[in-house]
C-alpha cells in the first residue's frame, strides 16, 4: 500500500477491496460451494480460525504502515494469506467440520467485528485516516452478517416457542 503523493487514493482503494474481499466475496465463495467436501477437510475450530486471521489481517494491514511501500511480491503474499485465512475465519460460520451452533455464530462475529477494526484503527491514528476508514468500511459487511446471523437464531427461537 502507498500512503504518499498520488497513492493515497490508491492505498485507501487497496484497503477497501482488501475488506470487501474477505468480507463480502469469501463467505460468498463458500455459501455457493458449501457441499464441497473440501470445506470439512481445511476447516478448523473457531478457537484456532479467529485468532489466526486477525493475526494475518493485521499482519497485512500494518506491514505496509510500518514497513513503507512493500514491494509487488510482498503485498501479493501478505493479500493471499489474508484470503486464505478469510476463508478458514468463515468456515465455521457456514458450515464444515467444526461449524458453530447459532449462538457460537452470533458471539463469533460479533468477537470479531470490533477486533478486526483494531489495525485500521492503528493506520488512522498514524495519519491515514482515508486507508483506515477504507479497511473499516470494507469489512462492514462482518457486522452485517452478525446482525442477520442474530435475527435468524432469535426469529428461529420464537417460532420454537409458539
Amino acid at each position: 500500500m502507498v500512503m504518499d503523493g498520488d497513492g493515497v487514493m490508491e492505498g485507501a482503494l487497496a484497503m477497501g477491496l482488501s475488506g470487501f474481499i474477505v468480507a463480502v466475496l469469501v463467505p460468498g465463495i463458500i455459501r455457493a460451494t458449501r457441499s464441497r467436501p473440501v470445506w470439512g477437510r481445511v476447516c478448523l475450530p473457531a478457537s484456532v480460525a479467529l485468532p489466526l486471521f486477525l493475526l494475518v489481517h493485521a499482519a497485512a494491514t500494518l506491514t505496509p504502515l510500518f514497513h513503507g511501500a512493500a514491494t509487488p511480491a510482498v503485498h501479493w503474499v501478505l493479500e493471499a494469506a489474508l484470503v486464505g485465512s478469510g476463508f478458514l475465519f468463515w468456515l465455521p460460520v457456514f458450515g464444515g467440520r467444526y461449524r458453530l451452533s447459532e449462538p457460537g455464530r452470533c458471539l463469533y462475529l460479533f468477537l470479531a467485528s470490533p477486533l478486526l477494526d483494531l489495525p485500521a484503527l492503528l493506520v488512522i491514528a498514524s495519519g491515514h485516516a482515508l486507508g483506515g476508514l477504507s479497511m473499516i468500511v470494507g469489512m462492514l459487511p462482518i457486522g452485517v452478517a452478525a446482525m442477520a446471523v442474530t435475527w435468524r437464531w432469535a426469529t428461529a427461537e420464537d417460532q420454537r416457542a409458539i
